[in-house]
C-alpha cells in the first residue's frame, strides 16, 4: 500500500494544511467535500503538495518533518517546490 503526506492551501485565508493517509483519493474528497473538521470552515482548498511513502511510518515521520518547519521557512520552501 502506498501512503501519502499531503499539504492543503485555504483560498479563504492562505492558511496551509498538513496531513497523511492511506488513500489520497478518499481523504481529499473528504476535504474537498467539508467533511474534515479541521478544514470544513477553510474551503475552497488547493493540494499544493504530494509525497507518497511505502509505510505509515515514513509518511508520518515526513509529515512531523514538514510541520516543523518555520512559517516562514515553509512558504520559501513552497514557491520553490523544495522541502527536503
Amino acid at each position: 500500500m502506498a501512503y501519502s503526506v499531503y499539504i492543503l492551501k485555504s483560498k479563504i485565508d492562505g492558511n496551509l494544511y498538513i496531513g497523511q493517509t492511506e488513500n489520497i483519493s478518499r481523504r481529499l474528497e473528504a476535504h474537498f467535500e467539508g467533511h474534515v473538521k479541521s478544514t470544513k470552515n477553510r474551503r475552497p482548498l488547493t493540494l499544493v503538495h504530494i509525497e507518497h511513502f511505502d509505510s505509515r511510518s515514513e509518511a508520518m515521520r515526513r509529515e512531523k518533518e514538514i510541520k516543523r518547519i518555520s512559517s516562514k521557512d515553509f512558504k520559501r520552501r513552497l514557491r520553490k517546490r523544495s522541502f527536503g
